[in-house]
């Protein structure tokens, strides 16, 4: 009778360990953040999204609902995106923009991140030490709106000093 038992017991686990294997796979996959990416996104940004769906999604989700991914850039600029110290995140919604520059580094640093109008009105800036992201900064009118994204253990060291005319399309 303890073989049978036995033999019942096996049979038991391996019955729910096989609705586990074919149940898990299907929530991961829907409780996976997602993001939208603009159909004009370049392959950076869109190699940025394919290696870390995560953070990406996760940068949207702290904008607000509704936001479409512009332009990921891996920072320092020239740095493989792999080794990369922190990530610029530009989203976009109707006509309006924002942005999270995102620390890859794992611990506080003092981050700057600033982004106006075209005419450079308009700003918005987020300062201080933070240990996952600097921002969200938004403006009202995304179009060609230039953006400053700073990184490093102080203000006076920095390893990250990004300026762009713009970071979001100007059309």
């Amino acid at each position: 009778m303890s073989i049978l038992r036995a033999g019942l017991r096996v049979g038991t686990a391996v019955a729910v360990l096989a609705g586990l294997a074919v149940a898990v796979p299907q929530a991961s996959a829907a409780d996976r953040p997602t993001v939208k990416v603009s159909a004009k996104a370049d392959s950076t940004t869109r190699a940025l999204v394919q290696a870390n769906p995560a953070a990406a999604a996760a940068a949207a989700t702290v904008c607000g609902s509704g936001y479409t991914l512009s332009k990921g850039i891996p920072l320092p600029l020239g740095t493989d995106p792999n080794l990369r110290l922190g990530t610029l995140f530009a989203y976009g919604k109707s006509g309006s923009g924002c942005v999270i520059l995102d620390n890859n580094v794992g611990k506080a640093q003092y981050m700057y991140l600033h982004i106006c109008k075209v005419d450079g009105t308009g700003c918005d800036t987020d300062t201080g030490n933070f240990s996952e992201y600097a921002g969200p900064v938004y403006v009202s009118s995304f179009a060609c709106a230039p953006v400053t994204a700073k990184m490093g253990s102080s203000s006076s060291s920095l390893y990250i000093d990004y300026k762009s005319e713009y970071v979001f399309p100007c059309d």
